[in-house]
């Protein structure tokens, strides 16, 4: 049996000052992997997302409760304390607590916490070590670093709507954003591999230093191998809709009851493909017989393609693909996403008692280790829900002193 360990991030101290979905997710990892992260949040009103809803988590009778599902997505495992920074007191306080932490992770615009004596240069007089991070649209330089950063945006000025969507010179073509917040969230993960690596730095160092995370960075950087496409050939990739600009076939197909992907990676696959579908000529023709051919006849190849494939529904096409080692797989909704014998192998779903809602299912992490695994302690918390016990505990302050702090 695998000798069972502590969370790696255990003994960790983390200062969470973010709000909405970049910061957030980073900080969520980090609470996973098993450090203690205190989420400070505007009283009342606290972190925006809170009031992103519907929909919102339902208590046992079926009732929304007060807690929006968006919140809830990238608040686990962290304790919530409210404090009013923009008061003397409240900002003190707020320095004390990073006194006493390793990390601090925020999202405020360029110089926004200078005034509150919260930034790095100021923490770091208190605390060398601290690993500061900073999530902002464009980063603490440049023409737009003072601009506000949303993702919408972000994917359209870094790249990624020019690339996603139908073609122009088809029905419903246009550009399109992705479905989920892919800069925020790609953002958070490069933070969280900052932050890990700076504090394993720290190590030898013994020292803390700034991290400068900028949405739009990580937009263009996470485009890949179309940054690649464009730097090799001085042309802007365009979209292709659900076709892969260097692989073919690597699509969405329409079958005789809806559509399924089919994603040939090489020549090997092609062959087997071809002859599943009772085409295997296709294979020996000098247009398609090789993946650079496949893409300059693209043109050429698909209309075969999608003439045979709308014979069978699609069950049936995926389970001969299957036989032969084809890559291919159905568009599953998220109902279907959740009975997928494969996600509920993985334990994806897990369940966690949440003080208004009760049993409560979230997503788990996909982060697996054999020996020190990832923890889920509390579910996202109620606004101020540690404020006594962190501030209490932490800063030994008093019942009126931590009232004060609301106002």
């Amino acid at each position: 049996m695998t000798e069972q360990r502590q969370a790696p991030l255990t003994g960790i101290r983390v200062l969470d000052l973010t709000r909405v979905l970049a910061g957030p997710w980073c900080t969520q990892n980090l609470a996973d992997l098993g450090a203690e992260v205190i989420k400070v949040e505007r009283p009342q009103s606290g972190d925006d997302t809170r009031g992103w809803g519907p929909p919102y988590l339902r208590d046992q009778k079926g009732q929304d409760t007060t807690e929006a599902a968006y919140y809830a997505a990238a608040n686990r495992n962290k304790k919530s304390v409210t404090i009013d920074m923009s008061t003397t007191a409240g900002a003190h306080a707020i320095r004390e607590l990073a006194a006493q932490c390793d990390i601090l992770v925020e999202n405020f615009k360029v110089g926004g916490l200078k005034k509150y004596g919260l930034d790095y240069e100021s923490l770091r007089a208190v605390n060398p070590r601290l690993i500061y991070c900073s999530i902002t649209g464009f980063g603490q330089n440049g023409p737009y670093a003072t601009r506000p950063g949303y993702d919408f945006m972000i994917q359209a000025m870094g790249g990624l709507m020019s690339i996603t969507g139908e073609r122009d010179d088809l029905p419903g073509g246009g550009p399109q954003k992705a479905g989920v917040a892919v800069a925020d969230l790609m953002t958070g993960m490069y933070a969280t591999v900052g932050v890990l690596a700076a504090l394993y730095e720290r190590q030898r160092s013994g020292l803390g230093q700034h991290i400068d995370m900028a949405l739009l960075d990580c937009q263009v950087a996470m485009l890949a191998n179309q940054n690649m496409n464009y730097l090799a050939s001085g042309q802007p990739p365009t979209r292709t809709g659900n076709a892969h600009p260097n692989l073919v076939p690597y699509q969405v197909f329409s079958v005789a009851d809806g559509h399924m992907i089919v994603a040939v990676g090489n020549d090997s696959q092609f062959k087997a493909f071809t002859q599943a579908i009772g085409l295997p000529t296709l294979a020996k023709d000098p247009r398609f017989a090789t993946n650079p051919e496949r893409v300059r006849h693209r043109d050429q190849l698909i209309p075969l393609l999608a003439e045979q494939l709308q014979q069978r529904p699609r069950d049936e096409w995926l389970v001969l693909f299957e036989s032969v080692n084809v890559p291919a797989g159905p568009i599953n909704t998220l109902d279907q996403v959740y009975d997928n014998p494969q996600v509920q192998a993985r334990q994806m779903k897990i369940t966690m008692d949440h003080p208004l809602a009760g049993p409560a299912h979230f997503v788990a992490s996909p982060l697996r280790f054999s020996a020190s695994p990832v923890r889920y302690d509390t579910p996202p918390p109620l606004l101020g829900e540690h404020t006594q016990q962190v501030l209490s505990t932490w800063l030994g302050l008093s019942e009126a002193q931590i009232q004060a702090l609301q106002n």
